[in-house]
């Protein structure tokens, strides 16, 4: 039967096949309904290292192979996966990453890649195949995506330069979501695009102003707008430090000191006055 076939084909006898025929797929990976995913995939076989064009790479439904949710021969592809799965991956460099867009509720899987290994110039079946039946993505569906962190730097002082972060988690590193500000432009924003974890990525989004006094208890407020067009906002409250505010504590405080100063002195001018004049009328009343 099929099901018998595709057993043998995984257990296919090759001197090189116990140590040789492997692969390394991510297991499980969220994914966004509506959005794109990737599947990061290696994979090693035996024999001499072939380029991509000796390569054929096809990723199938789990104990399925002839549900195809890949393959170059677009014909062979099934129809509800047709135009959505594109190989990111160069097989000549063992790389066998798959993306999936417009992620639909059924793109659960499991997903198993397996390889072919083409050595004839005329590009006819061969039997040096591979299905990696051990290591299968499997996609785990969200409805909505996430809202963005946003982070701000120590405090914003009036007049100088503060930076405020906006960042997101995501599983599709070739379609970042994009960032929007409610405040600055273009030229006052950076982008970072980094791997967090295997198969999760984070893109930054970090704006960089100068405060003035009006941007005290205002809202700042960040938009992400993910791949398929769904879109999640966060924003935090700017509470502006003005430089003026150190003077009007420091001005009062001067004010109260010198008073209590002057006060002092006229104090001591008027006791040593009154000492003075005490000890004169003492000496009088002694004569």
């Amino acid at each position: 039967t099929d099901v018998i076939g595709f057993y043998l084909e995984c257990c296919i006898c090759s001197p090189a096949l116990g140590e040789k025929w492997t692969a390394s797929v991510v297991k499980s990976l969220e994914a966004v309904v509506g959005s794109c995913v990737v599947l990061p995939c290696s994979f090693n076989y035996p024999g001499k290292l072939l380029p991509t064009s000796r390569l054929r790479g096809i990723w199938h439904r789990i104990k399925k192979d002839e549900e195809i949710v890949y393959s170059e021969d677009n014909t062979k592809v099934l129809d509800s996966f047709k135009g959505r799965t594109n190989m990111l991956g160069k097989l000549g460099d063992k790389n066998c990453t798959l993306e999936i867009t417009d992620v639909k509720d059924h793109d659960n899987g499991p997903f198993c890649f397996r390889i072919e290994l083409v050595k004839t110039h005329d590009n006819k079946e061969t039997t040096e195949k591979y299905s990696f039946v051990d290591e299968c993505a499997e996609l785990k569906m969200q409805r909505d995506p996430p809202e963005p962190e946003l982070f701000q730097s120590n405090t914003a002082v009036q007049g100088k330069p503060y930076a405020v972060t906006c960042s997101v988690r995501h599983t599709c590193p070739s379609h970042v979501p994009v960032f929007t500000w409610s405040r600055g432009s273009k030229d006052d924003v950076i982008h970072i695009q980094k791997p967090v974890l295997s198969g999760i990525w984070e893109t930054q989004s970090i704006m960089v102003f100068i405060p003035e006094e009006k941007d005290d208890h205002t809202q700042i407020t960040c938009t992400a707008a993910f791949n398929g067009g769904k879109v999640k906002s966060r924003s935090i409250q700017l509470n502006v430090k003005r430089i003026g505010n150190i003077y009007h504590i420091m001005i009062p405080v001067a004010v109260a000191i010198g008073t209590a100063v002057i006060f002092g002195v006229i104090c001591t001018a008027v006791m040593k006055k009154y000492k003075n004049r005490i000890a004169e009328l003492q000496s009088r009343e002694g004569r």
